[in-house]
């Protein structure tokens, strides 16, 4: 018990330099050790709640090995039934992108506090949109299936929702750091607000707008590969009945095709990210 309040002491203890003009300074205690404790405290709670155990993990981690090696070599005559799905999966994804980027643009300058006076309709704004963030595409996906049906309609909105919560948040945030002279300026002018912003303001932030939605179109061909398993259309419901149906070596080729098309669109993406910046 001791040497524990000693070690306390230490810890805890503020360091004191002694200037060259006589006078003495405290370090500020650093809270680091504090943070430790609690992480790791939240990290056996977590361990705990969630049964996850290292023993199943080296016991029983083969398993998934065992699927993976099925899958290879990928059965590459099956390929022709593949492309249909992916090209609607590619379809979601530019259909979404662009109505979530399109609602979400103007949402984002009525969320930016150095736009949007109205404090009430700023929080207003802001609850909607933390809203929309708080669930994933999945469930979105899930829900929109018992209003539209099975298929790539679902789907598209429930991309559209995903793009427009988080263009909307990054938007606004990136607006928030602008400068704001153009705009008060243009408000000195004689221009209201909307047309202060459209002159003024989106110039400044257009390009980061355009590099945002690129990014938002990289995530959702992702996210569209999977909301065929709730029924959303895309290559994920091929890709679910395959694994259903034990065909790994399709399987297999389904995540082949959905890995390179990811890539191509990666690269293409990070080059017209890099021209416009």
């Amino acid at each position: 018990m001791t040497k524990l309040k000693n070690i306390h002491a230490s810890l805890t203890k503020p360091q004191v330099f002694e200037l060259s003009n006589g006078k003495s300074v405290s370090k500020p205690v650093s809270k680091t050790p504090i943070y430790v404790v609690i992480f790791v405290i939240l990290f056996m709670v977590s361990v705990q709640l969630t049964n996850f155990s290292i023993a199943d993990l080296i016991t029983r981690g083969h398993q998934f090995w065992d699927i993976v090696f099925k899958m290879i070599p990928p059965d590459f005559s099956y390929l022709p039934s593949i492309v249909p799905t992916l090209i609607a999966t590619i379809q979601m994804s530019i259909v979404g992108t662009f109505i979530g980027a399109l609602v979400g643009f103007p949402v984002a300058f009525l969320a930016a506090s150095n736009i949007n006076s109205n404090r009430k309709l700023l929080l207003f704004v802001r609850f909607i949109l933390s809203l929309v963030r708080t669930m994933p595409v999945l469930i979105y996906a899930s829900i929109l299936t018992y209003f539209f049906g099975l298929g790539s309609f679902a789907g598209v909105i429930a991309i559209s929702l995903f793009t427009f919560g988080i263009i909307s948040k990054m938007l606004f945030e990136k607006i928030e750091t602008i400068d704001m002279g153009p705009f008060e300026a243009g408000e000195a002018s004689g221009l209201n607000k909307i047309k202060s912003s459209i002159v003024m303001v989106v110039p400044l932030v257009i390009t980061n707008f355009y590099s945002m939605v690129l990014y938002n179109f990289e995530i959702n061909v992702r996210n569209a590969a999977i909301l065929g398993y709730v029924g959303a259309g895309g290559i994920g419901f091929i890709l679910n009945e395959s694994m259903a149906l034990r065909k790994y070596d399709d399987a297999g080729m389904i995540l082949f095709v959905i890995m390179i098309t990811v890539i191509i669109i990666d690269e293409i993406s990070q080059v017209i990210r890099k021209r416009l910046n």
